[in-house]
């Protein structure tokens, strides 16, 4: 009875502790990581991106975001159904994006507890269908996409609840009732925009029903309409309207229509004849676009101005694209208004703008365009008499212009903002620009200019940014930009340059952003940024062929104290290679560093200490092979919060190296080739939000056991795509969830056996003692009476032995060994038979077999020791077999003679020899040295033959005393026994 109470009590304490273990484990399981499925969490706060993943299942994507989410955008993937509630863990979306996905079906409830979503987008999927109560939940919606679907039709109750849309697109779909549109729409009392262009409409014709009185934009372009087919008035509280592209709609469309509320009308690509339509219609003539109207020649231009200004003297802006104008003569648009400010000729024919002559009425334009034609050169305006003071804007990009001559814009002298780019500029006259001394922005990049002279930018003293990106200029000469005093942003790059002459950037004292992408350059000048080496923010020198071959070249940017960026990546064809030691000395400044792509053999572990305010550091695939970053590389860089190592070859992530990164927030691993982390590291990184660790063939082993629980349950570093992270030996496990049981103690299970088998056996133990005690007792004396024959019949077998002793000795003693020992054991009377190598070994048979059978076959071993018996490794057998008789065994069959003196320190290596000597006493061989020798020897000899007849098996007191050491005087020099 009271073991048993005993018993419940013990069962009752590991109850009670595997119930606390389980709580504990269970309050383990509730903390979540900061990794997500399929998304990525963007800029450390709400927003998440869940782009181009092979899901098809919706919940699977969003089903571990945190209730925190409000901004989810889900594009480019293969999902094809929403289900109902697969949104209802995510209450407090703001922002939800499901456009460019396969979506052809929408549950009912799909968006069901979004009540906080003001922004829907369903665009670019294959959605046919809707559901009547689609979304009955989205109260605050504000902006709805539905455009590039299959949608035919609109359920007459799928707006009830969504009375705060503001606007709606449902642009390029199969719709083809307007009626019903205007219908479902109708109790949208907040609406302003309505998209349905690039539909079937074919007219605007609709029920009683209006459209929401707060509708101001309304897009019909891209439909098959031939008339409005509604009331005059439908049109009147619309501020914007786009008809566009409706072909079959014509001038008598309009008739009686009221377009006095409009603020821009298109109505390009349709059949409407503009000049009746302005004499007919009473809307606004500035708020038309005119482009694409069929106003291609000058007979229709000059009506087209004489209709404008007597309808719209004040008419500002005008635009002209797209009718096909080929050429502009002075008298072309000499009856248009004169206020007008903007004017744009893009897309047009024009061949030649004859220095805006066609502009002499308008003399208060300010931004003139003529992107897009067929301009093929400038041509000078020196001797025009017009002056356009009031330009400001001048853009002819994207035109076919060879030539810039010289004075190509002195009509124009108040030129702020000039654009040249993409054209085929290959001569650009040196005094192209002159007297545009108020030009601020200057873009000629992507063209073929090939030289840069001083006189081209004489007059450019306000200049602020100069493009020249993306020509053929091989050389910049001195003082080609000395009078760039202003100047902010001069982009280089994209040429052919090599060479920069010592003054080639003199002048520029105010540069803060210099581009020098994609040149020849083949080493970096110091002397050249004297000039502005206070003001330099930005420099960039990726992708040229800059490389050294020397740890010892100086630092080129000791005079860029401000610099916050520097760009050094894709060095061409093989990058750096060899980055020097104190390389970026003098960039105390500097906050972003980009060094990609450049082969980097080797990385000095002082290589970044200068850069002390470094914020972003770029190194993807700036090494060669695998690489070791050095100890106390990173350890000056306190403030870099966000670090790029991807593709570098690192087989080590260790705590040495990144453990000064007190501030790092983003950590990009991918695509290296370490096995496993060290958490330890990871845990040194305090503001560390961000890791990407993929493609990294991380193993599933014991060794990353600890990363593995570090990654799935740290709730502040969001790993990317953890859960999709293969183990190294198998594609078919994941990382996160690979087994780990085995790699640690289970003490609970080791507590409960233990405890489990104290009771069995404490309950056993009585039991057995009860029930076999006679039992065991009778087994004992048994035993102990077979034991004692056993060892009789031993006592026996040894006087049957072969021979009296086994002489152990190494061969350079074997002199000693056949004089002395040999005539006085053997011979002089004695009868003693010794087992010796060279004449009693069995010829053949292996030599250890020999050795094991001679220490077995002789009643005593006798060692003859010397230095070279200690260095011999036979000699060490022989005595290990003899000793392990006399210890294990208990057989008094060992003995030792020294030949010669050695000390106990020199004894004290070897083991074996050392217990023998504290065991037992030994004989000393007295040499020609000592006193008497002849009397020493003879009692040596007596002192042996003793030994050799005592009793083999030890004897309890013999065995039991310690080692006794008798020495003789000086006259014997031996030790007895």
């Amino acid at each position: 009875m009271r073991m048993s109470v005993s018993m419940k009590r013990v069962m009752t304490s590991l109850t009670c502790q595997l119930l606390v273990v389980t709580a504990v484990l269970h309050a383990v399981q509730l903390v979540t990581g900061y990794s997500f499925n399929k998304c990525i969490n963007k800029y450390y706060g709400k927003t998440f991106i869940c782009w181009r993943r092979t899901e098809e299942n919706i919940s699977a994507i969003v089903g571990d975001l945190p209730l925190s989410t409000n901004n989810l955008s889900i594009s480019f993937n293969p999902i094809r159904h929403i289900g109902d509630k697969s949104f209802v863990h995510l209450p407090n979306l703001i922002q939800l994006n499901l456009d460019q996905n396969q979506l052809s079906t929408l549950g009912e409830n799909a968006f069901q507890n979004l009540h906080q979503l003001r922004l829907l987008d369903l665009s670019t999927n294959n959605i046919s269908h809707l559901e009547p109560f689609l979304f009955k939940d989205l109260n605050n919606l504000t902006f709805l996409a539905l455009g590039m679907n299959k949608l035919k039709a609109l359920p007459n109750q799928i707006f009830l609840t969504v009375l705060k849309l503001e606007s709606l697109h449902l642009q390029e779909n199969h719709l083809s009732n307007f009626s019903q549109i205007a219908s479902v729409v109708s109790p949208l009392q907040n609406m302003k925009t309505l998209n349905l262009s690039f539909n079937s409409l074919t007219s605007l014709w609709h029920s009683n029903t209006s459209l929401p009185p707060s509708l101001s934009s309304l897009y019909i372009q891209g439909n098959n309409l031939s008339s409005l087919g509604c009331h005059v008035t439908f049109l009147s509280k619309l501020k914007y309207l786009d008809l566009s592209f409706n072909r079959w709609i014509s001038t008598e469309t309009f008739e009686g229509v009221d377009l006095a509320h409009l603020n821009h009308l298109r109505l390009q690509a349709t059949n409407v004849n503009i000049i009746t339509f302005l004499n007919n219609s009473n809307v606004r003539p500035n708020s038309v676009d005119f482009s694409n109207t069929g106003l291609k020649n000058d007979s229709l231009l000059e009506e087209f101005c004489k209709v404008l200004g007597r309808r719209a003297k004040n008419i500002t802006h005008l635009s002209l694209n797209f009718n096909s104008i080929r050429q502009l003569l002075s008298t072309s648009l000499q009856y248009c208004p004169q206020h007008i400010e903007q004017m744009d000729l893009s897309r047009n024919r024009l061949k030649d703008t004859n220095c805006l002559l066609f502009l002499n009425n308008t003399k208060d334009i300010q931004v003139f365009k003529a992107e897009h034609n067929l301009l093929d050169k400038l041509m000078p305006c020196k001797e025009k008499i017009i002056v356009f003071k009031n330009l400001n804007d001048l853009s002819y990009r994207y035109n076919r212009i060879l030539i810039v001559h010289n004075d190509a814009f002195s009509n124009l002298p108040n030129l702020v903002n000039l654009t040249l780019n993409i054209n085929s500029i290959a001569w650009f006259g040196r005094w192209a620009l002159k007297g545009l001394r108020k030009l601020e922005n200057l873009r000629l990049d992507n063209n073929l200019m090939t030289d840069l002279f001083y006189e081209t930018f004489q007059d450019q003293v306000n200049l602020k940014t100069l493009n020249l990106n993306s020509n053929r200029i091989s050389v910049i000469f001195n003082m080609t930009f000395a009078s760039l005093g202003k100047l902010k942003t001069l982009d280089l790059g994209g040429n052919i340059i090599t060479h920069i002459e010592k003054g080639g950037f003199h002048g520029l004292t105010s540069l803060s952003k210099l581009i020098l992408d994609d040149n020849n350059l083949k080493q970096i000048d110091t002397s050249q940024y004297y000039a502005f080496s206070d003001k330099l923010k930005v420099l960039s020198l990726k992708s040229n062929k800059i490389s050294f071959f020397s740890q010892t070249v100086s630092s080129p940017f000791m005079n860029l104290s401000e610099l916050n960026e520097l760009s050094l990546d894709s060095q061409q064809p093989y990058g750096l290679i060899l980055l020097p030691r104190h390389f970026f000395r003098g960039l105390h400044s500097l906050k972003k560093l980009h060094l990609t792509n450049n082969h980097i053999s080797h990385l000095a572990p002082d290589a970044f200490d200068d850069l002390t305010e470094l914020q972003y550091l770029n190194l993807d695939y700036c090494c060669v092979g695998a690489i070791e970053l050095q100890p106390g590389i990173f350890k000056n860089l306190k403030n870099l919060n966000r670090l790029i190592v991807e593709n570098m070859g690192l087989q080590n992530f260790s705590k040495k190296v990144f453990g000064n990164l007190t501030k790092l927030q983003s950590l990009q691993l991918n695509r290296n080739v370490m096995h496993s982390i060290d958490v330890d590291s990871l845990e040194s990184l305090p503001d560390l939000q961000y890791m990407d660790i993929r493609n990294v063939p991380l193993s599933c082993t014991c060794d990353n056991s600890q990363l593995q629980n570090w990654t799935v349950n740290n709730p502040k570093v969001q790993v990317v795509f953890l859960h999709d992270h293969p183990c190294q030996e198998s594609t078919k496990h994941k990382f996160y969830s690979f087994d780990t049981k085995v790699c640690y103690v289970d003490f609970g299970q080791y507590l409960c056996f233990t405890t489990a088998a104290v009771i069995f056996l404490f309950t056993l133990v009585p039991i057995i003692y009860m029930k076999l005690y006679w039992t065991f007792k009778y087994s004992y004396f048994a035993f102990r009476a077979w034991f004692s024959k056993q060892w009789r019949r031993l006592r026996d077998e040894e006087e049957n032995c072969v021979y009296d002793a086994f002489i152990s000795y190494n061969s350079s003693d074997e002199q000693w060994v056949m004089e002395q020992l040999v005539p006085n054991l053997e011979g002089n009377g004695s009868s003693f038979k010794l087992c010796l190598h060279h004449r009693d070994f069995e010829v053949g048979r292996n030599i250890v077999d020999n050795i094991v059978s001679a220490v077995y076959s002789s009643r005593k071993t006798i060692c003859v020791v010397s230095r070279n018996f200690l260095r011999s490794e036979w000699c060490s057998l022989e005595i290990q077999l003899a000793s392990y008789r006399l210890f294990d065994e208990h057989r008094d069959v060992l003995l030792l003679v020294f030949l010669e003196t050695i000390s106990e320190r020199q004894i004290s290596s070897y083991h074996r020899m050392r217990k023998v000597m504290l065991k037992k006493t030994y004989l000393q061989w007295p040499g020609s040295d000592c006193t008497h020798p002849e009397q020493a020897q003879k009692l040596f000899w007596t002192q042996l033959q003793r030994a050799m007849k005592e009793n083999s098996q030890c004897e309890n007191e013999r065995c039991k005393s310690t080692q006794s050491e008798y020495e003789i005087s000086d006259e014997t020099h031996y030790l007895l026994p």
